[in-house]
């Protein structure tokens, strides 16, 4: 049965801030999943920026010793050739993660907040997001 217009209103705020947390935790996951696996990346095309003479030319030691202008640009066309792959990869571990901690189940459906009766989804499941519940090793997901 339909709630009332103060519940309902209540209800809304309760399941947006949990589907807002729950949003939350992957987008950290995300970030952080795609800083580590970047992080040759956005260190080689630095250092390549740092010491090319057009863009910051830093007074650094290894500036003036090993990094010239070709090789500073040779760092940045690497690090930016390497980016795509790297990209592949730190989509494909945070896809995996996620399914794992079944994370997009975690997000509830908004009738919660309109009808009475109807349940938590993770509690239906057995805990928060399924995960008390058994693995179902039918479902297959390709990354």
């Amino acid at each position: 049965e339909p709630r009332s217009a103060w519940c309902c209103l209540v209800w809304t705020l309760v399941v947006v801030a949990v589907n807002s947390l729950v949003f939350l935790i992957n987008f950290l996951l995300m970030f952080v999943i795609f800083t580590i696996v970047l992080l040759p990346t956005i260190v080689v095309v630095y250092f390549g920026f740092q010491c090319h003479s057009r863009v910051l030319h830093s007074a650094a030691r290894y500036c003036k010793s090993i990094l010239d202008d070709n090789s500073s640009s040779a760092l940045i066309i690497f690090g930016f050739v390497i980016m795509s792959p790297l990209i592949v990869v730190a989509m494909a571990i945070y896809c995996s993660l996620a399914r794992r901690l079944h994370l997009f189940m975690c997000f509830q459906p908004y009738s919660r907040a309109v009808y009475k009766g109807v349940k938590w989804r993770w509690y239906e499941e057995g805990g928060l997001c399924g995960c008390v519940k058994g693995w179902n090793t039918q479902v297959k997901a390709w990354v």
